[in-house]
């Protein structure tokens, strides 16, 4: 870590015409803005005009339910990023994929070509897929639970981090006159055998511009904290309020802590959506005409498929009660346990959830003026909850602008943002430096490698 005063971390998690269900029935919302990569190369230089840390794309290999009311991710996140990084200079680059649904080599193969392409900007969002239709798509009969996905991810990670490392540094030579292209000493099978894979090694790409791509982590259950713990430089959470956050942050350092690694060095990220106006009055206007385009139905579905409920129409008048699961099985046990807090502590119709839940789904949501969402960001910072915040814009591209027009300026102004990039690796602007390499050295190299 840089011994500079700690400095706030600001990724923006793009979902292409807004993180808010209703976004796309705003009336100055570009439709085309779902597959167009000019709608994307904008967003890019937007984050990057405003300074932030990266640009962050999810990922479900999966149409989700009611798709006639919302799209989720429609265009791959590798391939996407890859564009934008010849669109942009500085900027980081969050790409999400999931260890249920890839095989490792070819994953640390696209994500060390990425890395190199952007000259050290990558970025590997780690998730295990909580949606179970997506074993379908490819040849699954049934979708694993949460531990077998969580034991396949501990490996998936091993192996990926094993083949990143195959090659050392300065393996590759360039020697034209005395005719060695690579130090086959350098280079290294692997030689993986495990539970789940089997891998050779090593991989084809030479060590990448950041000794590796930094590693981001979006679990927030038990398993998921143990994964971010062992191996993220980054973690992407979803937490409500102050308190619960704060007892995350406190959690998931401890264990940081307990696996021997640096504190420090684990940032974490919680989502942020945010409704920005000239006055608090006009922030909870425009919060309250996103709420009211939203369907009832697409929030009934998301929440069902979360939950295992069975909730209808019929029910968006009661009050909501989130029952004992009694051990069901739940795809996002993190969500669910957020959403038992508040049918447990507040009074709330199933309609008022839907309409709360359709900025975030379990992030946290803020509504003011720009000195107002800074004091937000400040005191979350400042106390414990954050080392920064994955921004999360309702609507695109007009609240990512928003926040870079008047939220970054009142955050420089209080100190606690960078008024320049200082680096040219999303490493530089974490403050990360270089990673151990996980691989021990061996004497004599495979004599095939070359």
């Amino acid at each position: 870590m840089s011994d500079l005063p700690r400095q706030l971390h600001l990724n923006a998690f793009l979902r292409n015409v807004g993180q808010h269900e209703a976004a796309w029935r705003r009336p100055e919302t570009d439709l085309s803005g779902y597959t167009d990569i000019g709608h994307y190369i904008h967003l890019a230089r937007t984050a990057e005009r405003g300074l932030l840390d990266a640009i962050f794309f999810a990922d479900h290999p999966v149409l989700k339910s009611r798709s006639q009311d919302r799209l989720f991710d429609t265009l791959d996140p590798l391939t996407l990023l890859a564009a934008l990084a010849t669109a942009t200079e500085r900027i980081g680059l969050v790409a999400t994929a999931s260890t249920t649904y890839n095989e490792p080599y070819n994953l640390a193969r696209r994500y060390a070509t990425l890395d190199h392409v952007s000259r050290g900007r990558a970025a590997w969002n780690i998730v295990t897929t909580a949606n179970a239709n997506a074993a379908a798509n490819f040849g699954y009969p049934h979708h694993p639970d949460a531990g077998q996905r969580y034991q396949r991810a501990e490996e998936f990670l091993e192996v990926v981090l094993k083949l990143w490392d195959s090659w050392d540094e300065g393996a590759f030579i360039g020697d034209k006159e005395g005719g060695r292209l690579v130090d086959p000493d350098r280079i290294r099978t692997i030689d993986h055998e495990g539970r789940h894979f089997s891998v050779r090694g090593p991989l084809e790409v030479p060590r990448s511009p950041q000794g590796r791509p930094v590693l981001f982590e979006a679990g927030s259950s038990e398993p998921g904290k143990n994964l971010s713990a062992r191996y993220a430089d980054a973690v992407f959470t979803a937490q409500p309020d102050y308190e619960n956050a704060k007892a995350f942050y406190q959690d998931v350092k401890s264990r940081v802590r307990a696996f021997g690694r640096d504190p420090e060095h684990v940032l974490i990220l919680p989502g942020l959506s945010f409704f920005i106006g000239g006055t608090e009055e006009q922030a909870h206007a425009l919060r309250n005409e996103f709420e009211d385009l939203t369907l009832p139905t697409y929030g009934l579905a998301q929440l069902n498929q979360t939950t295992g409920l069975s909730l209808t129409l019929d029910d968006l008048d009661s009050v909501f009660k989130l029952p004992d699961d009694g051990g069901k099985e739940v795809v996002m046990k993190s969500r669910v346990e957020l959403l038992r807090h508040i049918a447990d502590t507040e009074t709330i119709t199933l309609r008022q959830l839907l309409r709360r839940l359709s900025a975030g789904r379990g992030h946290r949501v803020v509504a003011g003026t720009p000195k107002q969402i800074a004091d937000t960001i400040e005191h979350w910072f400042r106390n414990g909850a954050a080392d920064g915040f994955n921004l999360i814009p309702p609507a695109l591209p007009t609240s990512l602008e928003a926040f870079v027009d008047h939220v970054v300026p009142e955050l420089q102004k209080r100190g606690l943002f960078r008024t320049e990039y200082t680096g040219t690796t999303l490493r530089d602007h974490l403050g990360l430096s270089l990673p151990p390499r996980v691989l021990r050295p061996l004497a004599v190299a495979d004599a095939a490698l070359v």
